[in-house]
């Protein structure tokens, strides 16, 4: 099975901590070199250390905030004039708890300036190069929630289903090029975001975060969370070689917690 990226640059987004960073290292692993993107110097540094240069690979990062998009649409036409993008990892993190009812309408603007308009801005910008290497792979990592909605995460998903529906029309578009379109959809892993829901539920439902914790491993088959790298597996096959023949469709990892539709 050729799992080798070797020669290939990967986009990552998101990636200075999380599922976004361990699917920046994989991927280095496996031979691509990586441009990671996300806000904070500090940590982009931390993880562009953490990166696997034994084949030669060559690593940098974009400094960008996904919501605004003028700024992160120049950096990304300044990436795609340096080298061709054959592996794009759209990743952000999710918007804040709470149920839709009260949500305010900006919270929505919000999100999908963040999510949907951010990761169809880059996929203009990217398209192009991969078509011309007929080689693309776009993994969009968003939520269990597109099957299954979440409770408590109203405005969560509400964006996270449009981007799977975006994605796949997307997938559609592109295949005759030989790009694929795929979504990653991660159950509970142990990230900050995962910390933050759990406080948020302790705290509007007056209990211990031990006892919100236990609860939700107990809707958990295999009764644990996942852990960031487990993610990066499936965003890692995906973009390989190996899964050229896989495109519009939707991965689940989450140890066997949502249902089958």
């Amino acid at each position: 099975m050729d799992l080798s990226l070797k020669g290939k640059n990967a986009l990552v987004c998101g990636s200075s901590s999380g599922i976004g960073e361990a699917s920046a290292i994989m991927l280095s692993e496996l031979g691509a070199n990586i441009t990671l993107l996300a806000r904070n110097i500090d940590a982009l540094n931390e993880t562009l250390g953490k990166l696997d240069r034994s084949q030669g690979q060559l690593h940098d990062f974009i400094i960008a905030d996904t919501s605004q998009h003028d700024d992160l649409q120049m950096k990304i036409v300044g990436l795609t004039a340096q080298k061709t993008i054959h592996i794009l990892i759209n990743n952000s993190g999710g918007p804040p708890a709470g149920p839709i009812l009260s949500a305010e309408i900006d919270a929505f603007r919000k999100a999908f300036d963040q999510h949907l308009l951010a990761f169809q801005i880059i996929v203009q910008m990217v398209v192009p190069g991969m078509k011309e290497e007929g080689y693309g792979r776009i993994i969009n990592v968003i939520s269990t929630s597109v099957k299954m909605p979440l409770h408590g995460l109203g405005v969560s998903n509400t964006v996270r289903a449009a981007v799977a529906n975006w994605s796949k029309t997307l997938a559609t578009e592109l295949a005759p090029f030989q790009i694929t379109v795929n979504n990653v959809l991660p159950g509970a892993t142990e990230t900050d975001r995962l910390k933050s829901i759990i406080s948020t539920k302790a705290g509007k439902q007056g209990k211990r975060e031990d006892d919100v914790k236990k609860s939700m491993l107990a809707e958990i088959p295999m009764g644990r969370f996942g852990k960031s790298e487990e993610i990066a597996s499936a965003v890692a096959f995906l973009a390989s070689p190996a899964a050229a023949y896989i495109t519009g469709t939707q991965i689940t990892v989450d140890g066997g917690r949502t249902g089958v539709l």
